[in-house]
């Protein structure tokens, strides 16, 4: 075993792998995306989104104000507060309409936040639940602040993409012009004295187009920059808040870890009937049938006792493999190094290991790293068909990475039944990461990234 001091990232195949997917839809082309920005679909929805938040956002805007106001000048009458509650309930109809207009025009992956409450049945319960919901405020607020901004928005991009669209295909509608007025052309200068001037010339027209593509390219990339405030404001106000996703997050996770444990006694409970339970039993069996016979024939006795101290060495070893599937005294004595040392020796295929830490992580921490590396490894022996295998351990800042490779056939992935899936959710319960680069003929690279807590 060797250890390294360098510098350790993680390799750039697996960048993908940590990246969110793009999901706007559009594969790779040949034509820049600044150039095909004002043909592509995405670009029209966001336009008609910015187009729809104007009329939509008055109504809001008008709403809100209503609320604030209806309620706090009735508030001294107590009827301000079910009023205000009304109307937060409202709002909280109107974010979702606003949530699933941002779903098709803008491709959000938005949910819904926390629902409400009540403590009991009942008005005053109801009205309590309201309040003191954060995302009911929230969407209150996204009604009086989207207004100004939706007015803005909507001006500048009608504004730029009507006129980069209109200069952009002069050529096609200039005859028009002087058809049905006594115009040349678009006019950009004239005075009282009767001097104007004109677009008439093909070359004052060609000027033109080439102007209104580059306003058209400039008016595409302000409408996304428009939708992507547009998204912010959705996601922020409308959407559920962190601290609320955090806890939904910790609830899964919890049930993840439930579900572990519950597995994992399972698999001891199995493991013991099946396994060192059943050799006793028969050892029991045998040293009864000894005793029997010990007087009457002395040299079966014998045998039937040398025959039950195998047993016995095959439960202790049994027992011993189910104690280091549980947590191994290699591990508690002298860390993962050894530890994972001791996995590698037992791989079908040669293992090179190399750890990299000058401190121990937190137990549980140590102990889930173990089983990581443990449940690659099992798969590289059954599924990998792999001639060696690597497995490198180092810290980077407050996390602890662990990286393991092998030159099988590739293909790995977690719904492969090699038991990737349930790996991932023990990291994810531990707000770890899983990345995998298996493609098919190989190599595969498997890194898993978890807190380091001291």
């Amino acid at each position: 075993m060797t250890a390294r001091t360098e510098e350790r990232t993680i390799p750039m195949a697996m960048d993908h792998q940590l990246e969110r997917p793009d999901r706007s839809g559009y594969p790779a082309r040949r034509v820049p995306a600044p150039l095909r920005a004002p043909f592509e679909a995405r670009t029209w929805r966001e336009f008609g989104h910015l187009m729809l938040s104007l009329p939509i956002s008055v109504f809001l805007f008008v709403f809100g104000l209503l609320t604030v106001t209806l309620s706090a000048g009735l508030l001294v009458t107590f009827l301000g507060v079910p009023i205000l509650a009304a109307g937060l309930t409202l709002c909280r109809g109107f974010g979702a309409l606003e949530r699933a207009r941002a779903r098709a025009l803008l491709g959000m992956e938005i949910d819904d936040p926390e629902p409400l409450r009540p403590r009991g049945g009942g008005l005053m319960p109801w009205v309590g639940a309201v309040l003191k919901s954060g995302s009911s405020w929230r969407q209150l607020l996204y009604t009086l602040i989207h207004f100004p901004w939706a007015v803005m928005a909507f001006t500048a991009s009608l504004v730029f993409w009507t006129t980069g669209w209109l200069l952009a295909l002069y050529p096609l509608w200039q005859w028009v012009l002087p058809t049905y007025t006594d115009q040349p052309g678009i006019q950009l200068y004239g005075n009282s004295e009767g001097d104007a001037f004109y677009l008439d010339t093909p070359f004052e027209i060609a000027g033109a187009t080439l102007v209104g593509l580059l306003v058209l390219l400039a008016a595409s990339w302000l409408i996304r920059g428009f939708a992507q405030v547009d998204r912010l404001m959705v996601g922020g106000l409308l959407g559920p808040s962190s601290l609320a996703t955090r806890v939904v997050e910790l609830e899964s996770d919890r049930g993840v870890v439930v579900d572990t444990a519950a597995a994992d006694l399972r698999r001891i409970e199995r493991d013991l009937h099946d396994g060192a339970q059943a050799r006793l039993v028969a050892l029991a069996m045998g040293l009864g049938l000894a005793k029997e016979k010990l007087l009457e024939d002395p040299d079966a006795a014998a045998t039937m006792v040398n025959e039950a101290h195998g047993e016995v060495k095959l439960a202790l070893q049994e027992l011993r493999d189910l104690a280091r599937g549980i947590h191994p005294a290699v591990l508690t004595d002298r860390g993962l190094s050894a530890a994972l040392s001791s996995v590698a020796a037992r791989c079908t295929v040669p293992v090179t290991v190399r750890v990299d830490l000058e401190s121990r992580p937190a137990a549980a921490i140590e102990g889930i790293a173990y089983f990581t590396v443990s449940e690659l490894l099992q798969n590289i022996s059954k599924h990998s068909r792999a001639t060696r295998a690597t497995v490198e351990v180092w810290r980077a800042g407050d996390r602890l990475l662990l990286q393991v490779d092998d030159d099988g056939q590739g293909g790995a992935t977690p719904d492969g039944g090699t038991g990737l899936a349930g790996l991932t959710e023990r990291l994810d319960a531990v707000d770890g990461v899983l990345a995998i680069d298996s493609p098919p003929g190989g190599p595969t690279t498997v890194i898993a990234e978890l807190p380091w807590r001291n």
